[in-house]
């Protein structure tokens, strides 16, 4: 599941277990997003614990929280440029979360910008 970011290698797993020490996030997977400058970028997608408040001013704000959490606890280049909140990881039935649906859900959007 490693991906180089910005020449840099990446372990997803690292930064999962990172994310969700942090008391708003019930769960959390890392994959690459295709980008043309860097070749890919962090990308986080969360489930939010129970009773976390969202909105457009709260989810900008958590954001913030949770890059400043990961860079205060990881390498800098590891923390996520990109999160994004989701109801539900796709999960295998032995309960794994499949980041390979996510990284595909990903390469899909880059191709359909560009």
């Amino acid at each position: 599941d490693m991906f180089k970011a910005a020449g840099y290698r990446i372990g997803p797993s690292e930064i999962e277990n990172c994310l969700v020490k942090h008391p708003a996030v019930a769960n959390a997977a890392v994959v690459p997003k295709p980008d043309a400058e860097r070749g890919n970028l962090v990308k986080a997608f969360i489930v939010l614990t129970e009773g976390t408040q969202r909105g457009a001013d709260r989810d900008a704000a958590l954001i913030a929280a949770l890059q400043q959490h990961v860079r205060g606890l990881l390498a800098p280049y590891e923390y996520p440029k990109e999160i994004e909140f989701i109801d539900a990881l796709p999960m295998t039935t032995t309960g794994k979360v499949q980041r390979r649906v996510l990284r595909l859900m990903e390469e899909e959007r880059a191709k359909n910008a560009a």
